[in-house]
């Protein structure tokens, strides 16, 4: 009865252990500008595996949670790129960038973006 006992709390020590190893959290620079960029990035990565997302126009700063098992960090910032946003590992298409609001077209490295008359910030 002991060992059943003990090769229980065993089994359930190597249980929890496996299930938090695939928990993770990470911060990743994102291009962008306003709430509306906000609201963008955080949709495009409200995908299977990810519990968590939260992006800061301050900042720049996108952290989140996420479980390895099921997504990478490469593959959040590949749907982050395909949303239109620059993220350290990929660069959006021009294609993506040009269908983002004009107030969303951030400065894009090695390019500078003329402010559009009229144009208002949301």
């Amino acid at each position: 009865m002991k060992s059943l006992r003990f090769l229980s709390t065993v089994v359930l020590t190597f249980l929890s252990i496996a299930v938090f190893a695939q928990s993770k959290t990470d911060s990743i620079k994102v291009r962008g500008n306003c709430t509306m960029c906000k609201r963008t990035i955080e949709t495009a990565i409200k995908v299977p595996g990810v519990s968590a997302a939260s992006w800061s126009p301050e900042t720049k700063i996108l952290k989140v949670s996420y479980d390895t098992a099921k997504i990478t960090n490469e593959k959040i910032q590949k749907k982050v790129a395909a949303a239109g946003y620059d993220t350290p590992k990929f660069k959006a298409t021009d294609e993506a960038y040009n269908k983002l609001h004009g107030c969303c077209q951030y400065e894009r490295e090695g390019e500078e973006r003329l402010p559009v008359k009229g144009q208002k910030k949301h």
